[in-house]
């Protein structure tokens, strides 16, 4: 584990300097086109793909937006945001995979937003911050610096439907601890504290409105596919107590996370974990959508 990261002083923030050192270490690794934007092309006829911004990083990336094509005014609306961190894969391919697969079968009940890859820069990279060093997960407030935040932000204002369950699809992985922790702790001055990476799949829901029976739900619907992240020594994970088995609660606002971006009655965070021995990445897919199979029942038998 490094106790110094190789940018930068101890104590002391990044300045432009320390920045551009940062994005000249990351190297492109995978292409946004083939593995996001070709998909959108072998999506069914349930589904529509719109284009809701553009982002411009050495390149265009331009940022898609997946809805279900049978749209009804003032329906309950279902918002599914994958990629947010682009690095995070399953929650890029999983939304894609359940817009594919299971779309359809509940078109004519709600209408379906799904955002699949928020980030696209660092879905190419396989970065958890944007080539500005910015973090759009700690970025959903006013005047914010990630542009990937603002767009999406943007785009979903103009949803007029009523938005009842968000679903923000993510991942937590052992390079977590080894690379993007350190990062930050360097890039804001501060010293590195290790934390224990949890071993399964756990949810986050919003402190503001915690619905424990709805995550529950998605926990119960998760463990069809995979295993479930127990409480560390302290009865918590990555620092936050554990409500129930597998969930944990964020102060969504807060913290700037996407998870403040509507007010649905029901939001969760997934956090899924690919560096498990039991894990590929068709089991982590199945995860997100098993998340969204059990979040979407749950609100038809609750709503």
């Amino acid at each position: 584990m490094p106790t110094q990261y190789p940018i930068g002083q101890p104590g002391q923030k990044w300045g432009k300097e320390q920045i551009e050192q940062w994005r000249a270490r990351q190297q492109y690794q995978r292409s946004y086109k083939d593995e996001v934007l070709d998909k959108l092309q072998q999506l069914p006829s349930a589904c529509v793909a719109e284009q809701y911004g553009e982002l411009q990083y050495q390149k265009s990336y331009p940022l898609m937006a997946i809805k279900s094509a049978q749209w009804v005014a003032n329906r309950a609306t279902i918002l599914v945001t994958g990629g947010v961190h682009g690095y995070e894969t399953s929650g890029v391919q999983g939304a894609l995979l359940f817009a594919k697969e299971y779309l359809e079968q509940y078109q004519n009940e709600f209408n379906i937003v799904i955002t699949p890859c928020v980030s696209p820069w660092g879905y190419e990279h396989i970065q958890r911050w944007n080539p500005n060093a910015v973090d759009p997960n700690r970025s959903f407030y006013p005047n914010t610096p990630s542009d990937e935040a603002r767009l999406l932000s943007e785009y979903v204002a103009t949803i007029k439907s009523p938005i009842v369950l968000h679903m923000d699809l993510h991942e937590t992985t052992d390079s977590d601890e080894q690379e993007f922790r350190p990062a930050l702790a360097a890039r804001d001055g501060e010293e590195f504290q290790p934390e224990q990476i949890p071993d399964g799949f756990y949810c986050v829901g919003k402190t503001e409105n915690p619905q424990l029976g709805f995550l529950e739900a998605v926990i119960e619907s998760v463990k069809t596919v995979t295993h479930i992240a127990p409480a560390d020594a302290k009865g918590q994970i990555i620092g936050s107590k554990v409500l129930s088995e597998g969930v944990i609660m964020y102060a969504m606002q807060e913290l700037g996370l996407c998870g403040s971006l509507t007010n649905a009655n029901y939001h969760t965070t997934t956090e899924v974990y690919p560096d498990s021995p039991k894990a590929n990445d068709d089991i982590c897919n199945q995860a997100q959508i098993a998340s969204l199979l059990g979040a979407i029942n749950y609100l038809k038998a609750h709503a």
